[in-house]
């Protein structure tokens, strides 16, 4: 379990996540027009988790948008957004700010994969959804850098992310 903070406050995590070199666990979760996609769906291609708990607060909304610059310079790289946001939501965010770069991908049906990640918030008034984390996943598969953000309402480190590709 992680502590990290929400506003100054203690919170906690499911977990730790996953350690950095090992092979990057299979999910499926679901995109803004409803269809599945998995892991297994972006194979061959380097990936950046940005995991978040709600794309309606601030900080969740900058993540993106920062993410969807930064990921049309990226080469064989997707950026997967992703909380427990419903599809609509997360459609009706990405329409309004013109997001075309990232693909959006949310957990709310089961919660799978921020159990199986090990960073829902177990406690605190956001219980229950994703806490901020970045997760790099190279070409092959393998996790090559993790980030959980230690104070919710702060960004994650963009460039730590983009340094890991």
């Amino acid at each position: 379990m992680a502590t990290i903070t929400l506003a100054g406050n203690t919170i906690h995590t499911s977990g730790e996540l996953p350690a950095v070199g090992t092979k990057a666990t299979d999910f499926t979760m679901i995109q803004t027009d409803l269809s599945s996609a998995s892991l297994s769906d972006f194979a061959g291609q380097n990936l950046v988790l940005n995991i978040f708990p709600s794309i309606d607060t601030g900080t969740c909304a900058t993540s993106v948008r920062r993410f969807n610059q930064e990921a049309a310079n990226l080469e064989n790289t997707k950026v997967l957004c992703i909380s427990r946001d419903l599809p609509f939501a997360q459609k009706r965010f990405c329409g309004a700010e013109g997001i075309e770069n990232i693909v959006m991908l949310s957990d709310f049906n089961t919660g799978a994969f921020g159990k199986t990640y090990g960073l829902d918030l177990i406690d605190g008034p956001l219980s229950g959804l994703h806490s901020r984390c970045i997760v790099v996943v190279n070409s092959e598969g393998t996790i090559v850098h993790t980030e959980q953000v230690a104070e919710t309402v702060d960004e994650p480190d963009y460039d730590a992310a983009k340094a890991a590709l």
